[in-house]
């Protein structure tokens, strides 16, 4: 234990500059002392709803003020990877106070990722209504890979990702909740125009699938389609841009290696799968990602934020065209593992750190040209 306690990063104790390609960056502590912070969505006041993998939802104010947990969620599972995962405000919030949250759900069989909605009272400090909306099935033993981000598309629809659970020979069986993007409406129902409604054999909430263990989701802000990026084995982390119906072939194709060495599946290519649009060899563990849209940097404005747990790393790509171009490695020095990027409405980026002693990192830019 001294050994891994001697390797774990500081937290960031003060206001720390960077120069970037395009940007001078000031990287500043909003609020620490979050036990593994995981999901992160900010509220029209400015304050921030932020989750700690444990099963605990918190209120953080802009000055760094940490709430008591809001009362009210449902049993947890917080195991491994496992426990209250990611949180986004329902379209309706400003006339609901309703918003959506993922959790490990524990039953029979051991647990899996599932989705709720609930109304918040922040007077109180607790959530009322809670209604849990999605379940992944079958639940499993095991604590890895459950996903999962939560994205509300521009139709008011509701996308979810989830892990395989670990359970890779299992991800192409299409009769279960393995390594998929799921699409739903914001009561649980299932949109008519799902790919696989009315196709015999196949779940009809599922949107793509043949994914390994997506953490990372956004919306593209010109073109309203969904970008995710998912965890490989060892090496072939992937960018995918998931359409309807289709297989991104995880784990009979792959840019990968098994953990200590090894082939599996049937190479990088197979006809009737997609191929990502982007990987990184070796992996960097991408956890988070954001599209930029602010016009504080004009010359970030659409490129995609991503963090980085093991490379302990922020990551920028440029893309034109929808296309990634470029890649760029940030906040290198910090050496901290970045949970989740999310943009504010200030027009900075804020991180959340995935630590025992957690912390939200503002990161402020001001632009080189």
């Amino acid at each position: 234990m001294a050994v891994i306690a001697a390797a774990c990063p500081q937290p960031v104790a003060a206001a720390e500059r960077f120069t970037t390609e395009r940007a001078q960056l000031t990287v500043e502590p909003v609020a620490e002392g979050l036990v593994h912070p995981w999901g992160l969505t900010f509220l029209p006041d400015g304050d921030m709803l932020v989750t700690e993998r444990a099963g605990r939802l918190r209120i953080v104010s802009p000055d760094g003020r940490i709430s008591e947990p809001v009362a009210g969620l449902p049993e947890i599972w917080s195991r491994g990877q496992g426990g209250l995962l990611d949180v986004v405000l329902g379209p309706d919030y400003p006339e609901t106070g309703r918003i959506y949250f993922s959790f490990s759900e524990p039953g029979d069989g051991g647990a899996s990722t599932a989705v709720a909605r609930a109304v918040l009272d922040r007077g109180d400090l607790r959530l009322s209504d809670v209604e849990v909306i999605f379940r992944q099935q079958p639940k499993s033993g095991g604590g890895r890979h459950f996903g999962s981000r939560l994205v509300f598309a521009n139709d008011g629809t509701l996308f979810i990702t989830i892990g395989d659970r670990g359970q890779r020979t299992r991800a192409q069986t299409f009769t279960i909740n393995r390594g998929q993007v799921i699409r739903i409406n914001p009561d649980g129902t299932i949109p008519e125009d799902n790919p696989f409604v009315g196709v015999d054999g196949r779940l009809p909430e599922v949107w793509s699938y043949g994914h390994r263990n997506p953490q990372g989701a956004a919306l593209h802000p010109q073109t309203g389609k969904l970008w995710i990026h998912e965890h490989a084995a060892q090496g072939g982390d992937e960018v995918n841009v998931p359409e309807a119906g289709k297989n991104y072939g995880w784990p009979v194709i792959h840019y990968g290696e098994d953990y200590g060495g090894g082939q599996f599946g049937e190479g990088t290519h197979k006809e009737g799968m997609e191929q990502p649009i982007y990987y990184w060899d070796p992996s960097i563990a991408p956890s988070g990602m954001a599209f930029y849209t602010s016009d504080r940097v004009p010359a970030w404005q659409g490129d995609l934020f991503v963090g980085a747990l093991k490379y302990r790393m922020l990551v920028r790509l440029d893309i034109e065209e929808g296309e990634i171009v470029h890649e760029e490695r940030m906040l290198g020095d910090l050496r901290q593992r970045i949970r989740a990027v999310d943009q504010g409405p200030d027009g900075n980026l804020y991180l959340l750190t995935d630590a025992r002693d957690g912390q939200i990192l503002k990161v402020s830019p001001t632009p080189l040209y």
